[in-house]
């Protein structure tokens, strides 16, 4: 088969074809050191492999709980919640936007008693949960640690993230509930309260990995992820709170693409930028506050239905990127999610991936192996240099909510993305097995079926829920929300007054609603 003519990135950066020492740096700082270009840590990997944090949720809590404790069993090192989307958007169950939808995408938690019965038997002391919700994030981490409470387990021993990432949803994802403004005060308050409470949490995972599967290239990506986390420190300082109280308990979430050598080069200009921007723009002090620490999955958008067994080499070379490029956590995807949430097998081998990587390849044994590589220092620059142009256009737009409002970040990713689909289907970029090197007549993977029942059980459940429960003590708890947000107070110790009584996350939200109203594009 022919060549193509061009050689370049998935971003457009052209790739030469020889690197020599003229595009490699005279100076590289040491792993361990600002701007932490080779790492957050000195030794990375050899003392410490990165979490193996692997991605689930679907149905009913009970029937998640049985793969948590399936996915515990087989290594893994950490939980990560995928919620349904009747949760992700402020809906119970039972509320007529729901239909068709619960426990499709995730699990469907409608209050505490579906928290308790996801992590039942999992000691919250002992394990780290990331959890990928936004708009309803402040419900459900205080669900999280209402449930480590009745554990005997102290909120401040436990451990994990909240993507808490809203800029983003208006950006790319679309899970939003109330307008921008009301939502960074959830935010920030999220962030002030567990200062205190929950400090060994994270409370935002800044996520380009959304802006990326929306069509985003890998410079827009970390562009526009850096963009999100200026704002959400400029409104937590203007709040009040000090720089080095919070910043340390920021996080980023990435995306791991397909281009090998950009994606390592990435990840490394996403950490010199972000030491630069903390240590100059905001004056940090602490060098935990310059570290950009980050959690990274493996490409969705990538995978194919056709021949699925080809996502199983996609997602390892896309986890050896992540490794390569220092990540403090990671997802790879199973070979069947272009066509449904993954069976146990294939979760399996997904996870089988990364210990293969740890323990077989020798790549974690020393650190930020591709540093002064002639083409990953080269790449890393150009990248760097090209998210700092697209940084200067949003600052002049007058940041990143401005920009979000007028639009900006949304239409440059779906020019980005128009540009990959034409270059796709006129097969200058080839998807093995989509686009070339077809197979007829295939034999389609035995996929998992959520049980259409599970939407009955779970609203019967939730019926049970509310008659049980004491609800004078919940419209109370709710009244005195919805007082409080009208007001300037911090909203988490009333949300979770509210998650105790056994509110929902629906009337939770509808009570935030009447005062916030809601975002409609």
């Amino acid at each position: 088969m022919e060549r193509k003519k061009s050689f370049e990135t998935l971003s457009g950066i052209p790739l030469k074809t020889v690197y020599d020492e003229s595009d490699s740096p005279k100076h590289l700082p040491k792993p361990g050191e600002f701007p932490y270009t080779r790492g957050i840590h000195k030794n990375m990997y050899r003392s410490r492999l990165w979490t193996m944090r692997q991605y689930a949720g679907f149905g009913s809590a009970e029937e998640t709980n049985k793969r948590y404790r399936y996915l515990l069993k087989q290594g893994q090192a950490g939980l990560s919640v995928a919620f349904d989307l009747p949760t992700q958007i402020g809906y119970d169950s039972d509320d007529s936007m729901s239909i068709g939808e619960v426990g499709k995408v995730g699990v469907a938690i409608d209050s505490l008693t579906d928290m308790e019965k996801l992590f039942e038997g999992i000691p919250l002391d002992q394990v780290s949960t990331s959890m990928t919700i936004n708009a309803p994030a402040s419900i459900l981490l205080a669900m999280y640690m209402v449930t480590a409470e009745k554990q005997g387990v102290d909120p401040k021993k436990i451990m994990g993230t909240i993507q808490n990432d809203i800029l983003k949803e208006y950006i790319a994802r679309g899970t939003y509930i109330f307008p921008p403004k009301p939502s960074m005060r959830l935010i920030t308050d999220v962030f002030q309260y567990c200062m205190e409470h929950t400090p060994h949490f994270n409370t935002i995972s800044i996520s380009g990995y959304h802006i990326r599967e929306a069509g985003s290239t890998a410079v827009q990506e970390i562009a526009f992820t850096l963009a999100n986390a200026i704002a959400y420190v400029e409104a937590a300082v203007k709040a009040g709170l000090d720089v080095d109280q919070f910043a340390p308990r920021l996080s980023f979430f990435f995306n791991a693409h397909n281009h090998f050598l950009e994606e390592i080069a990435k990840f490394r200009a996403a950490r010199r930028m972000w030491a630069t921007i903390m240590r100059d723009r905001f004056h940090a002090k602490l060098p935990k506050s310059m570290q950009l620490r980050f959690h990274t999955q493996t490409a969705g958008s990538t995978l194919t239905a056709q021949q699925p067994d080809n996502n199983i080499v996609r997602v390892t070379l896309q986890a050896l990127a992540s490794v390569l490029g220092g990540t403090q956590s990671l997802h790879t995807n199973a070979r069947d999610e272009a066509l449904a949430l993954p069976t146990e097998e294939s979760a399996r081998i997904a996870l089988r991936t990364q210990q293969i990587i740890a323990h077989e390849s020798g790549v974690a044994d020393t650190v930020d192996p591709f540093g002064g590589s002639y083409v990953i220092e080269s790449l890393t620059d150009e990248i760097e240099e090209a998210a700092g142009s697209y940084l200067k256009q949003i600052e002049e737009l007058g940041g990143a909510v401005d920009a979000v409002e007028q639009g900006f970040m949304q239409r440059e990713i779906r020019k980005a993305a128009l540009a990959t689909q034409r270059d796709i289907e006129s097969t200058e970029q080839i998807i093995v097995g989509m686009n070339q090197f077809k197979i007829e007549h295939e034999e389609p993977p035995e996929l998992l079926r959520v049980d259409p029942a599970l939407s009955d059980k779970q609203i019967k459940s939730l019926k049970k829920i509310k008659s049980d429960r004491n609800s004078e003590a919940v419209q109370i708890a709710l009244q005195q929300l919805q007082q409080a947000a009208s007001q300037d107070d911090n909203l988490m110790p009333f949300i979770l007054n509210a998650v105790r009584v056994y509110a929902t996350v629906g009337e939770i939200c509808n009570s935030l609603r009447k005062v916030f109203g809601e975002y409609t594009v």
